[in-house]
């Protein structure tokens, strides 16, 4: 007795009204059955080459792929091509006897009807590999399809499903004798409910434009992520069928921009002016300042041997903690990041940029996060002393710090997490794609409970006053962000950040949280070389949230022109 494995239909992904995000369709596939496959080899080179010759495929490449088939799965068909049109399998069963052991079948094919819209989200699936079976897949068989990226792979075990198996009767030399005796129908595997909504998805690869860059749209309460996405993108019906080498290359290529590159959770960048948020909570928590506090900024401050500018050469003037938002002085935060490099062990700002989820993965439902980076002395003088870095740490570096510059990288993700707990009330959430596994047609199996927030203590006085900050930013005369919210139809709270690369260009930031003053939704946005926060970032966090609040947004969209 042996058994032919008949695989099972994923499972497919819906967002949270519904709405198809991956599933299957049947295709068609050009298979080989081991049982009716010539024996002679010359006889079977010749089959393999009127194949190649139908098929636009090199006979040897047929060839070694049925053999390494057949090696694995001695008693299943092997397949030679997948998605054939209807035409070609015409072709070949009207010439069936020019074609021995030559089979159509129809198979299941995953299918990405959204195309490149969250491409990054969804990731693909493919045939286990060896160092899959050896590690992460090691409760599968070889020849099954996996997930080999986001979603599909981080909920493989529910996607799956149950591969069926129809017996038959071999010989002594395993040459099939007889019909198949029983058949065990395959299971498919589970639907996933995300808390994504497609509208939202939709309107952030819209706001990207074909730009480098990332979004995140996440509720600050529950941490359900309602968009998340990468730019440039890549269309995932890619992986549903053979490609080569070079083709894979391209999706890699920095040329290309990276595509397969998800900025969103990925990317490491200094943060510019939304760091400011993190820096002011350090400050107001660890007693360096009160709101009411003022500075005078007249356009630079001299630390140490070097003059530290504002954005732009702009002098504020008298400012305190709110003004400092909303103008986005830099010269106030030069000097708190002064401050704290001299106080206590010199790690507040460090401390507290951790505490809001920076310099560490946020746990989300996503394989592949990066943990960023929130520099130390301890990182700094460790890799000088190692030649990664020119000299060891300096109050410079901590004062470039405080403004989002220097070592510092971050993702939206992260961002968003921060600004999060600062509108919540001091949870730390971790963001959640999965809501909930479901059978076929939608009925709920099993909830998919998010981790317990982190709590960090905020004084409710300071979160007021950074959140008032982040308002007049985007709200008041001077603010950064005015020109662009000043017709937005719902009120909301936000800063800009500009910062400077290695590349020599501008990386362009926008955080929001809406709608104000009791913020349910935070947005991150983030353009590789979009200039100042409020050039492009903001206008594009705009877009975002006139779907994520489901508004007629007909105002005039004006980029700001304000250096941050």
């Amino acid at each position: 007795m042996r058994a032919i494995k008949v695989r099972a239909p994923r499972g497919e992904i819906v967002d949270r009204e519904g709405r198809v995000l991956v599933e299957n369709r049947v295709a068609l596939a050009v298979k080989v059955s081991p049982k009716q496959l010539p024996q002679d080899p010359a006889v079977r080179r010749a089959v393999y080459r009127r194949l190649g010759e139908v098929l636009d495929m090199r006979p040897r490449g047929i060839e070694r792929r049925v053999e390494k088939q057949l090696r694995e799965l001695p008693y299943a068909t092997a397949t030679v091509k997948q998605d054939v049109d209807e035409h070609i399998v015409a072709y070949l069963m009207e010439r069936s006897a020019d074609f021995p052991g030559v089979q159509p079948e129809r198979v299941f094919v995953r299918e990405y009807p959204q195309g490149e819209t969250g491409a990054h989200l969804f990731g693909y699936t493919g045939e286990v590999s060896q160092e899959e079976l050896d590690g992460v897949y090691s409760d599968v068989e070889a020849g099954d399809l996996v997930g080999k990226g986001g979603i599909e792979q981080q909920y493989d075990r529910f996607l799956r499903g149950r591969n069926g198996a129809t017996r038959v009767q071999v010989d002594a030399l395993g040459t099939v004798r007889g019909q198949p005796l029983e058949a065990d129908p395959p299971e498919q595997g589970r639907q996933l409910r995300l808390a994504l909504d497609l509208d939202v998805q939709q309107a952030g690869q819209a706001a990207l434009a074909g730009r480098a860059g990332g979004f995140v749209a996440m509720d600050v309460r529950t941490g359900e992520v309602a968009a998340l996405g990468s730019g440039p993108s890549f269309d995932p019906n890619f992986f549903s069928k053979p490609f080569s080498q070079a083709a894979l290359d391209r999706l890699t290529s920095e040329d290309t921009g990276k595509p397969l590159f998800n900025r969103a959770i990925q990317g490491g960048y200094p943060a510019g002016s939304t760091f400011k948020l993190v820096t002011a909570t350090a400050a107001l928590e660890g007693g360096l300042i009160s709101p009411e506090d003022v500075i005078v900024d007249g356009g630079s401050v001299r630390i140490g041997d070097i003059d530290f500018i504002n954005a732009g050469k702009v002098p504020h003037g008298p400012v305190a903690l709110r003004q400092a938002l909303s103008v986005s002085s830099d010269v106030y935060f030069y000097l708190l990041g002064q401050k704290a490099d001299t106080t206590g062990d010199g790690l507040l700002i460090q401390r507290w940029a951790r505490k809001l989820g920076i310099g560490h993965r946020t746990g989300i439902d996503l394989p592949g996060e990066a943990a960023g980076r929130v520099p130390t002395p301890e990182w700094r003088n460790d890799w000088h002393e190692r030649g990664l870095t020119d000299r060891p740490w300096s109050v410079g570096d901590n004062v470039n710090l405080s403004v989002g510059q220097g070592d510092l990288l971050a993702n939206p993700l992260q961002m968003a997490v921060a600004y999060a707990a600062i509108a919540n009330g001091g949870k730390v959430v971790t963001p959640r794609l999965g809501l909930r596994i479901e059978d076929s047609t939608g009925r709920p199996l099993q909830e998919l409970e998010a981790p317990t927030a982190r709590r960090v203590d905020v004084a409710p006085e300071h979160r007021q006053a950074i959140l008032e900050g982040l308002y007049s930013a985007a709200n008041d005369p001077g603010g950064t962000s005015t020109p662009v919210f000043e017709t937005f139809p719902i009120e909301i709270a936000g800063k800009t950040g500009t910062a400077e690369t290695t590349s020599g260009i501008d990386q362009s930031w926008y955080v929001a949280l809406a709608p104000y003053p009791n913020p349910r939704y935070v947005v991150a946005t983030t353009i590789e070389g979009g200039g100042f926060g409020a050039e492009s970032a903001a206008p594009a966090t705009r877009q975002i949230l006139t779907a994520l609040l489901d508004i007629d947004d007909n105002g005039e969209v004006l980029a700001g022109t304000a250096a941050d």
